[in-house]
């Protein structure tokens, strides 16, 4: 509500790309040592150390100016959840260690990677895939509508505006320790951008089974099927994935959303979409201690859902206070611990587990009762 206020700010829209900004070299971003950062564009905005394509940054970043984001129109078209066969995917970050390793493990999978982002080394191949200066020229040269990012945390936040701004559908941020001040204004940036939605950060990214591999999930494991996953742990959807391909069923889509305490996706979105989803016939709800988002999405399940959920809640043992593994477990309320999750999950109609190794007997049986 804050960054709301905040944004709502009187300003200008402003059409210079060096509006009172101190432009930083032509073709590539820089870093407070004058180095290139992988994946991010090339013009240094407000938030100091943080370099920016143009100056993309909303009127809460830039508060000692009457500055406005450049904004363009986003022409959003209906995919599947997410990502497909059909997703034009490039990787922010594309050409550094983590980059070029995912890259090369997606390209593997037979995702539809069109080339990547690395200031100042556009017009060069990467993994046979062409490198762009920025996320702009990605959109406009290769038809871009979805993207990946590997990019530091520091710079990550300006590298998710970025692709925003430049048209892309669907961000994907897998980097860790993003400040929470950057989300926060990242998060007010983009719910003013209705066609774009991130998943992340601090995410282990979306699959779809068969089609496309947008993340570190591994692949092997999956096997396309009917069944689709939304977890905030990375570990917990491999875990559950595995039991669902051994159990013979495969999934559609497992949604990685991320342990972060601001993310793009949440539950109760990722739910949304799965069960709007004619590939989909059941759904598995992983969740943590921490915050409500699982409450929130099993209270719409009870009112608006129509297919078989299979939930599990991590952390029962952690103590009230502390910050077992994501930056967002942690119990600060009555609600956020894992029993009181639970109990909610039981009483909407979800067939909660209490042990992951669980999930896919429990979700053969709910089945088993949806088809008896």
């Amino acid at each position: 509500a804050i960054a709301q206020a905040i944004n709502n700010r009187p300003g200008i829209w402003a059409t210079d790309p060096h509006h009172g900004h101190t432009p930083a070299s032509v073709g590539r971003g820089e870093g407070a040592n004058g180095r290139a950062i992988e994946g991010v564009g090339r013009h240094r905005g407000k938030l100091g150390r943080r370099p920016v394509r143009w100056c993309l940054l909303p009127r809460y970043f830039c508060a000692a100016l009457p500055c406005e984001t450049i904004q363009r129109p986003l022409i959003h078209t209906p995919m599947s959840v997410l990502v497909n066969k059909d997703s034009r995917i490039i990787v922010q970050g594309f050409t550094g260690s983590e980059g070029t390793f995912h890259a090369s493990q997606m390209i593997e999978y037979g995702t539809n990677v069109v080339g990547g982002v690395t200031p100042g080394k556009g017009g060069q191949s990467h993994l046979d895939r062409p490198v762009f200066n920025t996320v702009e020229d990605a959109v406009q040269q290769a038809g871009a509508d979805t993207s990946i990012l590997f990019v530091p945390p520091a710079f990550a936040a300006d590298a998710i505006l970025e692709a925003a701004d430049a048209g892309i559908k669907v961000i994907i941020c897998i980097t860790e320790g993003i400040p929470v001040s950057d989300m926060v204004q990242v998060k007010a940036h983009l719910d003013t951008l209705p066609g774009c939605t991130l998943v992340g950060p601090n995410c282990p990214g979306v699959m779809t089974a068969g089609e496309a591999k947008v993340g570190i999930m591994p692949g092997f494991i999956f096997n396309p099927g009917r069944i689709g996953i939304v977890s905030k742990s990375g570990t917990l959807t491999y875990e559950a994935v595995d039991q669902i391909t051994k159990a013979g069923l495969g999934q559609s889509t497992a949604i990685g959303i991320g342990g972060d305490p601001i993310i793009g996706t949440t539950t109760l979105d990722a739910i949304q979409l799965l069960m709007a989803d004619g590939d989909t016939d059941g759904i598995i709800m992983i969740g943590e201690i921490g915050g409500d988002l699982e409450v929130k999405a099993a209270r719409w399940i009870a009112a608006n859902g129509n297919k078989p959920v299979v939930g599990f809640i991590a952390g029962v043992t952690a103590p009230k206070g502390r910050t077992m593994g994501h930056a967002g477990a942690i119990v600060s309320g009555e609600e956020e611990s894992a029993e009181a999750k639970k109990t909610v999950m039981r009483e909407c109609g979800i067939h909660v587990v209490d042990s992951p190794a669980h999930i896919g007997a429990a979700m053969v049986e709910a089945l088993k009762a949806v088809n008896a």
